[in-house]
């Protein structure tokens, strides 16, 4: 499991939780992974609303700008399920191997 793997893990755990717009997200991951590139994000994001997994959408105005939030699917749902599965296989064979 690559780190651009990890990030999506990340990104479809955080969105299981509920809709969140597109800046929170990069916070967020910025904060756990400083060295991945905010357009790096932006582009895994529009990625997983072309392949079905995300829902964009834009929020109620604010101060500034109208905020875009994304929403899991089912089919994201799906991906995040797949994604942890290989993570937690990962984590146990490094674990046995005695690695972390």
């Amino acid at each position: 499991m690559l780190k651009k793997d990890l990030v999506e893990l990340a990104l479809l755990h955080l969105l299981s939780q509920g809709d969140q717009y597109g800046y929170d997200l990069l916070r967020r991951l910025h904060a756990v992974f400083p060295d991945t590139q905010e357009s790096a994000i932006y582009a895994l994001l529009r990625g997983l609303c072309r392949d079905g997994c995300l829902e964009q959408y834009q929020g109620a105005a604010s101060a500034g700008p109208a905020r875009k939030y994304y929403r899991l699917t089912d089919a994201g749902m799906g991906r995040y399920g797949g994604l942890l599965k290989q993570w937690r296989a990962l984590r146990d064979a490094l674990a046995e191997l005695g690695v972390a």
